[in-house]
């Protein structure tokens, strides 16, 4: 009997999967069946001219440092160099509706029942479901198969909202900072739960990158990593400052953000010492940073992610200009990542 053609993935022709790394992406073989049917988006951090292997049969283009330097100009300041943060130049020159973005040390969990995630295919599902966040559901996302609203929740509000962010979780080496690494070296995340929600208006959380979907039409010029890494004075930040900037805008037009399912396999955990002296400066400034974002409002005529980011840089360089200047530089590298965002999106100025 012939096997029955597999289905067509989700939004096939409509996603991209974007990928920072430094090296070959022997990683890649064991998403073979999630990602072959995808475009993918490689940013090579660090020395161009390393050769960067990539596994047989998988589309994809890649970009280096030079490639960047030669398409943004003197723009290119704005994209961070040897730090994951590269990887929003990626986002840049996608021409897709969707982005996920993967860390290249993340590989594919299993459920309980010993079943292989495909992490994609969930976020697809929490990006086209709508999102809750004026009114908590107890009973989690309530679009799930099975779940519903429960008694209470306002009728008005049952429609819900668009969701521009996707955020997933990770099993095994737990995402902590250096100070919790020192002191939980062997700790690991085996606690799978099964659960999707929104995370509620007026609520800032920590976005990690390492296993991320988005709608990029729609939020893409908000999820700008920041200047990390080489020659700034901070590191791993970089998915938490876009993290906290795309919530506020959110939370501004009306939008929701999910978190919880899918959860991939983070397989190493990266050396605390190093991550101490990267995180060093963050881990005093966000004492600063958190407020900040907390009380911020963005004018009613900010009515597009540009608009409302450009607004945002203003605050940055008012407010948080007085703790370092490092976020007056920040905030400059703001707008000329809306600049550049703009002139490689020309249609997408008013979105």
């Amino acid at each position: 009997m012939a096997e029955a053609p597999s289905p067509t993935p989700l939004l096939k022709d409509e996603l991209d999967i974007v990928i920072p790394t430094i090296r070959n992406l022997d990683f890649l073989e064991m998403w073979r069946p999630f990602f072959q049917p995808y475009h993918l988006i490689i940013v090579q951090d660090g020395d161009p001219s390393k050769t960067i292997k990539v596994p047989p049969g998988f589309d994809f283009d890649l970009y280096n440092r030079n490639d960047i330097n030669r398409i943004l100009g003197p723009k290119a300041s704005c994209i961070s160099f040897k730090d994951s943060a590269c990887r929003c130049f990626g986002y840049m020159v996608s021409k897709k509706k969707y982005i996920f973005t993967i860390d290249d040390d993340c590989f594919v969990a299993k459920d309980p029942s010993g079943k292989q995630i495909n992490a994609l295919e969930q976020h697809i599902k929490n990006i086209l479901s709508p999102s809750t966040p004026f009114f908590f559901n107890t009973l989690y996302d309530p679009y799930r198969d099975g779940a519903d609203f429960v008694r209470g929740y306002p009728f008005s509000l049952r429609e819900g909202v668009p969701t521009v962010v996707s955020h997933g979780l990770w099993l095994n080496i737990p995402d902590y900072d250096a100070p919790t690494q020192l002191v939980k070296p062997l700790e690991r995340n085996t606690r799978y739960v099964d659960a999707v929600m929104t995370i509620p208006k007026g609520t800032l959380f920590p976005m990690c990158g390492m296993n991320l979907a988005f709608n990029r039409e729609l939020i893409g010029p908000a999820m700008y990593f920041g200047l990390m890494g080489d020659g700034q004075p901070i590191g791993r930040y970089d998915d938490m400052w876009a993290g906290w900037c795309t919530k506020v805008i959110c939370d501004h037009l009306g939008w929701g953000i999910k978190t919880g399912l899918p959860y991939i396999w983070h397989s190493k955990a990266s050396n605390p010492f190093v991550n101490l002296k990267k995180e060093y400066n963050g881990i005093y400034w966000q004492e600063e940073i958190i407020p900040f974002f907390q009380s911020l409002t963005i004018p009613m005529e900010c009515t597009t992610v540009q608009k409302c980011y450009i607004e945002l840089s203003k605050q940055v360089k008012e407010k948080l200009g007085k703790v370092d200047p490092y976020f007056v530089k920040l905030a400059d590298a703001m707008v000329t990542w809306i600049e550049a965002w703009d002139e490689l999106n020309p249609s997408g100025n008013a979105a």
